[in-house]
């Protein structure tokens, strides 16, 4: 990044005030973007400010655009956009974004001439043309306008904006002519054009509360920001403002949802959901529970080489657990029927064909590795009913795998390779979990997907970024087909810093025994999340604090720790737990000496409850409340130095210790119980008496406490691959450890309303948060560590 002064020089040049000046240079990154376009803007050195606003704004937002672009061929190909806008070929938002979308997608290829077709360079839209298209969708749907008066206006500028012709448009000419033909048609506005403002009462909630819990109380929703009221899901149309290519299509959609939002998690079942997908599960389940709209789980199960039954359990159990209930569950193989005849369909209009080219003839065709011009194959140009037959012999069984596809008819000269004739069908040979061995050919997610959508009259069809540039080929093909066209929005990924999310990475972690399985505490799988004991409000909780934006997400793990730990400071009750015991002999009170200390579950909690354990001459302490030689900084137990037992009335002092000759280990420690006079201890460390009778201690089978699987924060950038980049000791277990007897109570409470041993979780004083795991018995328990009570120094620390 080029120094300070050198940046606000540059900044200056686009005609920044002083404030906003200042307000730029804390973006960092932007305000590096901009001073790299501005250099664009004068290779040689030219300091003249630019006079010109709306040259300077533009300027501005391709900076922005494009100040988190790391690629240097995108990047290199930005200078085009930057000359198009001095030279005022650019002059809208419009074609900026157009021209972005452009270089992202071409890069290298990038070209003048592509880049003007693309941002509509020199596509004039006359102010007549505006008018005359304006007039003519009023004439259209002049009984719906009459109808709902000014109430339409929303809908209508947003039909009408997006009409193909008037793409290029300028904005605010289309809006004056809307205005000028609404007045001549309606008239001013009158008494009932009046909205009454009626008070809408929404239950109280706050925060991840109000975002998927709407029945909690703590405050009015209204006065709440979460992620449903603001970013990119604040943004988002309304029902019945996603335009269509027919009215009538609208029309029918909207009658069979009732104007209601609805929604769908669309998963692949060939694989365990990862944390990445708790933040889709949220945006898709939460958006519709949020708006009192409906949302379908639909697997995604056409790959059926891929497909376990495993998975689609798994997938169903997980969406429960985040506390979500699918308003039906589907399947994209519900309609296979349906999309062979719509593939027909789409033949028919010769919009479809069936291609034998070869993956090497197929890259050729496309410009092969020197990027070169785009051609059509033969196979382009056959009759429908030639395509047609040969469809139906795929179907038939006739090709084997490879030899023969069905591609849609798109546009190769289009700069969006999600344009290029993508595959609707390909052939198979693998029998299906639901349809057996019905079908030989299996449409693809391209071919898919868009239609299912329309078949369940979504209205959101909600997806990451990295489908942007599949928009264009999704609204295309229903468009080629004439059907309801949902409106696919993207939004930025969710990533853990310093985990793999990688089906194929953390099989080989699987398979090769660096894990104990997929759910693993260790892995940011949402079933190893599970099993750590993580929240599944947590979880939620998280995902609304971090917002949705079309940003990706790549969050430090602390982050992701810091939302467990807030739910489980508020929600766990508090145990006495020793992961590495040592005895302590107090040798001045009698053997029988058995006193009982009340100890809160939750000190300041009172609706927690409280239980009493025993306190007796023999005591355990951990390890490391124990050092042979005291220090001035040291507060624990040490030779000659007192120190509190958790809620004892007195102290006690360490007199002497035995040690193991062949270990090192210390084995024994003595000491006095100070009940002769009251000594202020500096700190207070946990302890458990030895009481048969009270059947203390617990001893546990094991604790394990889970560190980070991995050292970096970029495992996939070792040189060496990410295995070399496992950390050795990302699983640390004591064999020993003790715990008080309020933990059998507590199990009972909890067993009643428990969803599993994971959501039995308590915070053991001073240590951490732990739950019990799945392969714990009766007789046999095993603690998980969820997470530290406070925020790792180490990389390596959970």
């Amino acid at each position: 990044m080029a120094a300070v002064s050198e940046i606000e020089e540059k900044l200056a040049l686009i005609g920044l005030t002083d404030q906003k000046l200042t307000d730029v240079l804390k973006n960092k990154k932007l305000a590096s973007a901009i001073a790299e376009v501005v250099s664009e803007a004068f290779p040689s050195g030219d300091s003249n400010a630019i006079d010109n606003k709306s040259v300077a704004a533009l300027l501005q937002s391709l900076a922005s655009l494009t100040k988190d672009v790391t690629d240097p061929e995108i990047k290199g190909s930005r200078v085009l956009v930057t000359r198009a806008i001095l030279d005022n070929k650019i002059r809208s938002t419009t074609q900026l974004d157009a021209a972005v979308k452009y270089i992202k997608s071409s890069a290298s290829k990038s070209n003048v001439s592509d880049l003007d077709v693309a941002a509509g360079v020199g596509q004039e839209v006359t102010s007549d043309q505006i008018r005359s298209t304006v007039l003519k969708y009023f004439e259209d749907n002049k009984d719906m306008i009459e109808e709902t008066r000014y109430k339409a206006v929303p809908k209508l500028m947003a039909e009408i904006k997006a009409m193909p012709e008037l793409k290029w448009a300028a904005p605010a000419e289309i809006k004056n002519s809307i205005d000028k033909a609404i007045l001549e048609l309606l008239g001013p506005k009158d008494e009932r054009d009046v909205l009454s403002k009626k008070k809408k009462e929404k239950p109280p909630a706050s925060g991840a509360d109000v975002a998927f819990r709407k029945e909690s109380s703590v405050t009015t929703a209204s006065k709440t920001r979460n992620m449903f009221t603001e970013g990119f899901l604040g943004d988002l149309h309304k029902p019945g403002g996603n335009t269509q290519i027919k009215p009538e299509l609208m029309a029918e959609h909207l009658k069979a949802t009732g104007g209601k939002v609805v929604t769908r998690f669309p998963p692949e079942p060939n694989g365990f959901l990862h944390i990445g997908h708790s933040k889709a599960i949220a945006v898709n389940f939460g958006y519709a529970k949020y708006h009192d709209g409906i949302c379908y789980l639909r697997y995604d199960d056409t790959n059926p080489e891929a497909e376990e039954e495993k998975y689609f359990t798994s997938i169903l159990d997980i969406v429960k657990w985040l506390g979500f209930s699918p308003y039906k569950i589907t399947y994209s193989s519900d309609h296979f029927q349906e999309l062979y005849d719509l593939a027909e369909d789409l033949i028919r209009r010769d919009k479809g064909y069936v291609c034998f080219c070869t993956p090497e003839e197929v890259k050729k065709n496309r410009g092969g590795d020197d990027h070169g011009p785009r051609i059509a194959c033969v196979c382009r140009s056959k009759s429908v009913e030639q395509s047609l037959k040969e469809f139906r012999e795929m179907r038939d069984g006739k090709y084997k795998p490879g030899e023969a596809t069905m591609r849609m008819k798109m546009d190769l000269e289009d700069p969006n390779p999600q344009m290029w004739d993508l595959v609707a069908y390909r052939v198979l040979d693998a029998p299906h979990h639901r349809t057996g061995d019905k079908w030989k050919i299996y449409p693809t997610y391209d071919f898919t997907h868009c239609l299912c959508d329309s078949f369940e009259n979504i209205t959101h069809s909600l997806c990451t970024t990295e489908f942007y540039l599949s928009r264009q080929s999704y609204e295309w093909l229903c468009d080629a087909l004439e059907i309801y066209k949902p409106a696919q929005r993207e939004y930025g990924r969710l990533n853990i810093r310093g985990s793999v999310m990688s089906k194929r990475k953390i099989a080989r972690l699987v398979r090769e025994r660096y894990v104990s399985g997929w759910d693993d505490p260790r892995l940011f799988t949402l079933v190893a999340l599970r099993r750590r004991g993580v929240p599944p409000e947590a979880i939620l909780a998280f995902v609304n604090e971090l917002g949705v934006t079309t940003t990706n997400s790549n969050i430090e793990v602390t982050r992701f720790e810091s939302s467990i730990r807030n739910y489980l400071e508020e929600h766990t009750p508090r145990l006495m737990l020793i992961p590495d015991p040592v005895p302590v002999i107090l040798d001045n009170i009698p053997d029988d000496h058995i006193e009982q200390i009340s100890l809160p579950y939750k000190p300041g909690s009172p609706e927690f409850g409280e239980h009493s354990v025993p306190f007796t001459k023999k005591v355990y302490i951990d390890r490391s409340d124990f050092r042979e030689v005291d220090s001035p900084d040291y507060f624990r137990l040490a030779p000659g130095k007192s120190v509190g037992l958790l809620k004892v009335p007195y102290t006690i002092r360490a007199t002497d210790f035995k040690r193991d000759p062949e270990t090192g280990k210390i084995t024994e420690i003595h000491a006095v119980y100070e009940n002769d006079k009251k000594v202020k201890p500096k700190t207070f460390i946990q302890w458990i008496a030895e009481a048969p009778m009270y059947n203390s201690p617990i001893k546990l089978k094991q604790v394990r406490m889970f560190n980070r699987l991995f050292v970096s924060d970029s495992p996939d950038s070792n040189p060496n691959g990410f295995l070399a980049d496992l950390n050795p000791t990302s699983l640390e277990t004591y064999d020993n450890a003790l715990i008080e007897i309020g933990f059998d109570d507590f199990r009972k409470n909890r067993l009643e309303n428990s969803t599993g041993p994971e959501s039995m979780r308590f915070q053991a004083l001073r240590v951490a948060y732990f739950c019990i795991d799945r392969e714990s018995t009766d007789n046999d328990i095993i603690l998980n560590r969820i997470v530290t009570l406070k925020e790792s120094t180490t990389k390596t620390g959970a």
